[in-house]
């Protein structure tokens, strides 16, 4: 039944319903403050009883809603309705653990209680994985307030990593020297030298010039052997050795060589501790490892290791020896991609074996290459270090002349001065004959072009001197050339020389 109907039955209740209603909505509506403190008891009772008669009421329905509610003189009967609006009402406004806990299952809360759930499972497999892993630690201690303490203590780890690159630079890098020209300087302006680069010694007082590498090959009558570079030592008043452990000693020239570029050195050996070993430069293979060490830029970097591989053997060189921009002389180089830079000249190119297969000695510097050394082949350094050592030089047969490249002169002076046959395009024009010299003996004139020598086409200096240098003093060597417009031949006795150019 409804509300009214309730009431046209219950006049007496009806008083009683609205007189507890409106305690209620009051009480709901006012919350509990300090000027509320001193409320009359006897009203605080009512509104108690009468929320408990409600709380009972509704509980009782949650229950059985099926149950019959016998109906009482002494309170009011309300409907389902009703008692849920008054429910409500009272409970949107009391403390939250007053409420009546709603046992019905609500599919939107089972599933935010689920998600809750399935979430928390996953952080906490998370955390288990995490911790499983390493990523997150737990503590290693407990302090005093029994809480977790964290080791911040850094352990340094020490590894030994050895590998056959590392064992062949142990076996060389000791035997590795830097290698100080030293040469008279000028005073300069103010009329004093630079401490810092300047040392005094018997010749007077000297300047740094350049720096370069070297490497102590044999021991032999308490002298170290050095092997270097010729441009090495070039111009030096005095040579100073910086050995890796940063003794020092001063160095005597045992001979230089300027075509192959190479020179030997002494020094005692009383503070030499290694001693490097040749390998094979023949047997070398284009791929295989290739190790440079040497002072790239000077002694701030002495005994500096970069590694790359044999990139080509056998490769001809062209270098300017004399340096007046014209080629002089090819050198026969094994080509690496082991960074070389100025002052590596001298040092050591290895294998991985630890054995030097080639003395470094140049690269090509241009802003659009990169990685492209050279050294002297190992085979090829023995024979003139061997030759060095006994001689002081190297012992080459000359023609005695003075020579030109054909490309050097212009096409009008070929026709006018040298009358050549329109086909002749290349060859060596002799500028001027020595007295005395195999080329006069041999009837050589000025201005004859040679274009044949000991069987082998001659179209530059360089292939004279290739042919020239491979032949042994007193060799009787065919010649061809051109005199004035007519081929000719003739047989030269070689006789000996050292550096000159013819």
């Amino acid at each position: 039944m409804d509300r009214d109907e309730e009431n046209k039955k219950n006049p007496i209740d009806q008083e009683a319903y609205n007189e507890t209603e409106t305690e209620i909505e009051s009480t709901a509506a006012d919350a509990p403050s300090a000027d509320h403190m001193q409320e009359d008891l006897s009203e605080e009772t009512e509104i108690e009883a009468e929320y408990t008669e409600v709380e009972e009421t509704a509980s009782e329905d949650v229950v059985s809603e099926e149950e019959p509610i016998p109906e009482s003189a002494t309170r009011p009967t309300m409907n389902k309705e009703e008692r849920a609006r008054v429910y409500n009402s009272v409970s949107e406004n009391e403390d939250a653990s007053r409420r009546p806990k709603d046992r019905k299952n609500s599919p939107i809360r089972n599933g935010i209680v689920g998600g809750l759930i399935g979430g928390g499972m996953v952080a906490l497999i998370g955390a288990g994985l995490l911790f499983g892993s390493g990523i997150l630690g737990n503590g290693s201690g407990t302090g005093d307030s029994g809480n977790t303490a964290i080791n911040e203590t850094v352990t340094d780890v020490a590894v030994n990593i050895t590998t056959d690159t590392t064992a062949a630079v142990e076996k060389v890098q000791d035997a590795v020297v830097s290698i100080i020209n030293m040469q008279a300087g000028n005073p300069n302006m103010f009329g004093f030298d630079l401490p810092q680069n300047s040392s005094d010694t018997t010749n007077g007082t000297l300047e740094t010039s350049s720096e370069g590498s070297g490497v102590i090959y044999k021991i032999e009558d308490d002298l170290a052997y050095i092997v270097t570079n010729n441009h090495v030592i070039d111009g030096a008043d005095e040579l100073e050795i910086l050995m890796k452990d940063g003794t020092k000693e001063v160095a005597t020239v045992v001979g230089s060589d300027v075509w192959t570029d190479l020179a030997v050195l002494t020094i005692p050996a009383s503070n030499v501790t290694a001693v490097a070993s040749f390998g094979d430069s023949d047997a070398v293979n284009v791929g295989e490892p290739a190790i440079a060490i040497g002072s790239p830029l000077g002694t701030e970097f002495a005994t500096s290791v970069t590694q790359g591989i044999i990139s080509a053997k056998n490769r001809s060189v062209s270098t300017d020896v004399d340096g007046d921009s014209i080629v002089d002389w090819d050198v026969t180089a094994l080509q690496t991609d082991a960074a070389i830079n100025p002052g590596n000249s001298g040092g050591a190119l290895i294998n991985i074996a630890g054995q030097v297969i080639g003395i470094n000695s140049m690269k090509i510097s241009d802003s659009n290459v990169e990685g492209m050394g050279f050294a002297i082949p190992s085979n090829d350094v023995l024979t003139i270090i061997n030759e060095l050592e006994q001689n002081g030089e190297i012992i080459r047969p000359i023609l005695g002349v003075s020579m030109l490249d054909l490309s050097q002169i212009s096409a009008s002076q070929q026709s006018s001065v040298l009358t050549l046959p329109d086909d002749v395009t290349a060859g060596v024009v002799i500028a001027e004959v020595q007295a005395l010299s195999a080329a006069e003996l041999g009837g050589l004139e000025q201005y004859d072009v040679i274009t044949e020598m000991n069987g082998e086409a001659v179209t530059s200096i360089v292939d004279l001197r290739k042919i020239l240098y491979a032949l042994e003093v007193g060799t009787d060597v065919e010649i061809s050339y051109y005199r004035e417009g007519t081929l000719q031949s003739t047989t030269v006795t070689l006789t000996e020389g050292q550096t000159s150019a013819e």
